[in-house]
Protein backbone atom coordinates (compact mmCIF):
# COMPACT_ATOMS: atom_id res chain seq x y z
CA UNK A 1 0.00 0.00 0.00
CA UNK A 2 1.14 3.53 -0.80
CA UNK A 3 0.42 5.29 2.49
CA UNK A 4 0.93 8.85 1.27
CA UNK A 5 -2.36 10.70 1.63
CA UNK A 6 -4.03 7.87 3.54
CA UNK A 7 -6.07 8.72 6.62
CA UNK A 8 -5.21 6.43 9.53
CA UNK A 9 -7.15 6.32 12.81
CA UNK A 10 -4.93 5.14 15.68
CA UNK A 11 -6.25 4.21 19.10
CA UNK A 12 -3.69 4.20 21.88
CA UNK A 13 -1.99 6.79 19.71
CA UNK A 14 -0.39 8.95 22.40
CA UNK A 15 2.28 6.47 23.49
CA UNK A 16 4.32 3.44 22.53
CA UNK A 17 3.53 1.61 19.30
CA UNK A 18 0.68 3.96 18.42
CA UNK A 19 2.82 7.10 18.75
CA UNK A 20 5.74 5.58 16.84
CA UNK A 21 3.40 4.49 14.05
CA UNK A 22 1.85 7.95 13.86
CA UNK A 23 5.27 9.59 13.54
CA UNK A 24 6.34 7.19 10.78
CA UNK A 25 3.09 7.61 8.88
CA UNK A 26 3.28 11.40 9.08
CA UNK A 27 6.82 11.25 7.73
CA UNK A 28 5.56 9.19 4.79
CA UNK A 29 2.86 11.72 3.97
CA UNK A 30 -0.10 9.96 5.57
CA UNK A 31 -2.60 11.66 7.90
CA UNK A 32 -2.62 9.86 11.25
CA UNK A 33 -5.40 10.79 13.64
CA UNK A 34 -4.61 10.11 17.29
CA UNK A 35 -7.01 8.81 19.91
CA UNK A 36 -6.19 8.07 23.55
CA UNK A 37 -7.24 8.82 27.11
CA UNK A 38 -3.83 10.45 27.68
CA UNK A 39 -4.88 13.91 26.58
CA UNK A 40 -1.65 15.72 27.45
CA UNK A 41 0.62 13.45 25.42
CA UNK A 42 -1.94 13.02 22.67
CA UNK A 43 -2.39 16.74 22.10
CA UNK A 44 1.37 17.32 22.22
CA UNK A 45 2.02 14.66 19.59
CA UNK A 46 -0.83 15.91 17.41
CA UNK A 47 0.68 19.41 17.53
CA UNK A 48 4.08 17.98 16.60
CA UNK A 49 2.61 16.13 13.62
CA UNK A 50 0.14 18.88 12.65
CA UNK A 51 -2.81 16.54 12.92
CA UNK A 52 -5.91 15.85 15.00
CA UNK A 53 -6.19 14.39 18.49
CA UNK A 54 -9.53 13.15 19.81
CA UNK A 55 -9.92 11.93 23.36
CA UNK A 56 -11.33 8.42 23.15
CA UNK A 57 -11.91 5.86 25.86
CA UNK A 58 -12.21 2.66 23.82
CA UNK A 59 -14.30 1.08 26.58
CA UNK A 60 -17.15 3.40 25.56
CA UNK A 61 -18.71 2.54 22.18
CA UNK A 62 -19.89 6.11 21.64
CA UNK A 63 -16.34 7.42 22.00
CA UNK A 64 -15.14 5.36 19.04
CA UNK A 65 -18.12 6.46 16.96
CA UNK A 66 -17.42 10.12 17.76
CA UNK A 67 -13.75 9.64 16.96
CA UNK A 68 -14.47 8.23 13.51
CA UNK A 69 -16.98 11.01 12.87
CA UNK A 70 -14.25 13.54 13.71
CA UNK A 71 -11.82 11.78 11.36
CA UNK A 72 -14.29 11.90 8.48
CA UNK A 73 -15.30 15.50 9.21
CA UNK A 74 -11.71 16.74 9.30
CA UNK A 75 -10.08 14.60 6.62
CA UNK A 76 -12.91 13.53 4.34
CA UNK A 77 -12.80 9.80 5.02
CA UNK A 78 -10.96 6.89 6.59
CA UNK A 79 -8.57 4.44 4.95
CA UNK A 80 -7.01 2.52 7.84
CA UNK A 81 -8.15 1.81 11.40
CA UNK A 82 -5.27 0.79 13.67
CA UNK A 83 -7.00 -0.47 16.82
CA UNK A 84 -3.99 -0.50 19.06
CA UNK A 85 -5.05 0.57 22.58
CA UNK A 86 -4.16 -2.02 25.21
CA UNK A 87 -3.15 -2.64 28.81
CA UNK A 88 -1.58 -5.43 30.84
CA UNK A 89 -3.25 -6.80 33.97
CA UNK A 90 -0.92 -8.16 36.61
CA UNK A 91 -3.56 -10.45 38.08
CA UNK A 92 -3.98 -14.21 38.06
CA UNK A 93 -7.14 -16.21 38.71
CA UNK A 94 -6.22 -17.27 42.22
CA UNK A 95 -5.59 -15.11 45.25
CA UNK A 96 -4.33 -12.27 43.05
CA UNK A 97 -7.57 -12.06 41.09
CA UNK A 98 -9.20 -8.64 41.02
CA UNK A 99 -12.53 -8.46 39.13
CA UNK A 100 -12.09 -4.74 38.47
CA UNK A 101 -8.63 -5.22 36.96
CA UNK A 102 -9.94 -8.14 34.93
CA UNK A 103 -12.92 -6.21 33.61
CA UNK A 104 -10.80 -3.17 32.74
CA UNK A 105 -8.34 -5.28 30.75
CA UNK A 106 -11.06 -7.14 28.87
CA UNK A 107 -12.97 -3.94 28.15
CA UNK A 108 -9.91 -2.19 26.69
CA UNK A 109 -8.13 -5.07 24.95
CA UNK A 110 -11.17 -6.87 23.53
CA UNK A 111 -14.33 -4.77 23.84
CA UNK A 112 -12.44 -1.70 22.63
CA UNK A 113 -11.37 -3.56 19.50
CA UNK A 114 -14.93 -4.74 18.82
CA UNK A 115 -16.29 -1.21 19.30
CA UNK A 116 -13.54 0.17 17.08
CA UNK A 117 -14.32 -2.20 14.22
CA UNK A 118 -18.02 -1.39 14.50
CA UNK A 119 -17.30 2.34 14.40
CA UNK A 120 -14.84 2.14 11.50
CA UNK A 121 -16.83 -0.07 9.13
CA UNK A 122 -19.25 2.59 7.79
CA UNK A 123 -16.40 4.98 7.00
CA UNK A 124 -14.34 2.26 5.31
CA UNK A 125 -17.33 1.16 3.27
CA UNK A 126 -17.91 4.74 2.19
CA UNK A 127 -14.29 4.78 0.99
CA UNK A 128 -14.84 1.60 -1.03
CA UNK A 129 -12.65 -0.49 1.27
CA UNK A 130 -9.60 -0.19 3.46
CA UNK A 131 -7.69 -1.86 6.25
CA UNK A 132 -8.31 -2.68 9.90
CA UNK A 133 -5.25 -3.69 11.89
CA UNK A 134 -5.78 -5.04 15.39
CA UNK A 135 -2.91 -5.07 17.86
CA UNK A 136 -2.82 -8.61 19.15
CA UNK A 137 0.22 -10.14 20.81
CA UNK A 138 2.40 -13.20 20.78
CA UNK A 139 0.49 -13.80 24.00
CA UNK A 140 -2.50 -14.51 21.77
CA UNK A 141 -0.56 -17.28 20.02
CA UNK A 142 1.48 -18.78 22.87
CA UNK A 143 0.87 -19.46 26.58
CA UNK A 144 1.49 -16.63 29.08
CA UNK A 145 1.14 -18.27 32.51
CA UNK A 146 2.18 -15.02 34.23
CA UNK A 147 -0.49 -12.98 32.33
CA UNK A 148 -3.42 -15.34 31.68
CA UNK A 149 -6.06 -12.61 31.34
CA UNK A 150 -3.92 -10.68 28.86
CA UNK A 151 -3.33 -13.87 26.88
CA UNK A 152 -7.06 -14.59 26.84
CA UNK A 153 -8.10 -11.24 25.44
CA UNK A 154 -5.27 -11.19 22.90
CA UNK A 155 -6.18 -14.69 21.72
CA UNK A 156 -9.70 -13.38 21.23
CA UNK A 157 -8.33 -10.50 19.15
CA UNK A 158 -6.46 -12.96 16.94
CA UNK A 159 -9.60 -15.06 16.48
CA UNK A 160 -11.58 -11.92 15.68
CA UNK A 161 -9.16 -10.88 12.94
CA UNK A 162 -9.14 -14.36 11.43
CA UNK A 163 -12.94 -14.41 11.32
CA UNK A 164 -13.52 -10.82 10.16
CA UNK A 165 -11.02 -11.11 7.32
CA UNK A 166 -13.13 -13.43 5.17
CA UNK A 167 -16.34 -11.79 6.41
CA UNK A 168 -15.49 -8.43 4.82
CA UNK A 169 -13.11 -9.46 2.04
CA UNK A 170 -15.69 -9.05 -0.72
CA UNK A 171 -16.19 -5.44 0.38
CA UNK A 172 -12.48 -4.69 -0.02
CA UNK A 173 -11.98 -4.39 3.74
CA UNK A 174 -8.96 -6.29 5.02
CA UNK A 175 -8.64 -7.24 8.70
CA UNK A 176 -5.43 -8.55 10.26
CA UNK A 177 -3.84 -8.88 13.67
CA UNK A 178 -0.35 -7.57 14.39
CA UNK A 179 1.18 -9.77 17.12
CA UNK A 180 4.37 -8.34 18.64
CA UNK A 181 6.34 -10.11 21.30
CA UNK A 182 7.64 -7.94 24.14
CA UNK A 183 8.18 -4.44 22.73
CA UNK A 184 9.93 -1.56 24.45
CA UNK A 185 6.85 0.33 25.67
CA UNK A 186 5.32 1.33 28.98
CA UNK A 187 3.37 -1.92 29.09
CA UNK A 188 6.63 -3.68 30.01
CA UNK A 189 7.26 -1.61 33.14
CA UNK A 190 5.90 -4.29 35.46
CA UNK A 191 7.50 -7.17 33.54
CA UNK A 192 11.10 -6.06 33.03
CA UNK A 193 12.50 -7.84 36.09
CA UNK A 194 10.69 -11.01 35.12
CA UNK A 195 11.92 -10.91 31.50
CA UNK A 196 15.60 -10.67 32.40
CA UNK A 197 17.68 -11.10 29.22
CA UNK A 198 14.72 -11.92 26.98
CA UNK A 199 15.14 -10.04 23.65
CA UNK A 200 12.97 -6.91 23.54
CA UNK A 201 11.60 -5.54 20.28
CA UNK A 202 12.48 -2.02 19.26
CA UNK A 203 9.22 -0.17 18.64
CA UNK A 204 10.40 0.86 15.18
CA UNK A 205 10.56 -2.84 14.25
CA UNK A 206 6.87 -3.11 15.10
CA UNK A 207 6.16 -0.10 12.89
CA UNK A 208 8.10 -1.75 10.05
CA UNK A 209 5.90 -4.80 10.49
CA UNK A 210 2.74 -2.69 10.47
CA UNK A 211 3.70 -1.14 7.13
CA UNK A 212 4.68 -4.52 5.68
CA UNK A 213 1.32 -5.92 6.72
CA UNK A 214 -0.52 -3.07 4.97
CA UNK A 215 1.53 -3.56 1.82
CA UNK A 216 0.79 -7.30 1.74
CA UNK A 217 -2.87 -6.92 0.79
CA UNK A 218 -3.59 -9.94 2.99
CA UNK A 219 -6.62 -10.42 5.18
CA UNK A 220 -7.73 -12.67 8.03
CA UNK A 221 -4.20 -13.34 9.24
CA UNK A 222 -2.14 -13.02 12.42
CA UNK A 223 1.37 -11.66 11.92
CA UNK A 224 3.94 -12.41 14.67
CA UNK A 225 6.63 -9.78 15.25
CA UNK A 226 9.54 -11.53 16.95
CA UNK A 227 13.20 -10.43 17.27
CA UNK A 228 15.37 -12.02 14.60
CA UNK A 229 12.48 -13.63 12.72
CA UNK A 230 11.21 -12.89 9.25
CA UNK A 231 7.89 -11.07 9.34
CA UNK A 232 5.22 -13.30 7.85
CA UNK A 233 1.74 -14.58 8.75
CA UNK A 234 1.45 -17.37 11.28
CA UNK A 235 0.58 -20.72 9.70
CA UNK A 236 -2.21 -22.16 11.81
CA UNK A 237 -2.49 -25.89 11.76
CA UNK A 238 -5.81 -27.05 10.37
CA UNK A 239 -8.35 -28.17 12.92
CA UNK A 240 -9.88 -31.63 12.58
CA UNK A 241 -13.19 -31.74 10.77
CA UNK A 242 -16.05 -34.16 11.23
CA UNK A 243 -15.74 -37.77 10.17
CA UNK A 244 -18.52 -39.15 8.02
Amino acid sequence: MEVKGKVVWITGGANGIGAATARRLAGLGARPVLCDVDVERGEALAAELDTLFVRCDVREPADSVRAVEAVVENFGGLDVAFLNAGVSTGCDLGEGFDPEVYRRAMSINLDGVVYGVHAALPALRARGGGDIVLTGSMGGLAPMPYEPVYAANKAAVVALARSLGPAYEEEGIRVNALCPSFADTDILTRLRDFLGDFPILDVETVVDAFLTLLASGATGQAWPVVPGREFEPFRFRGVPGPRV
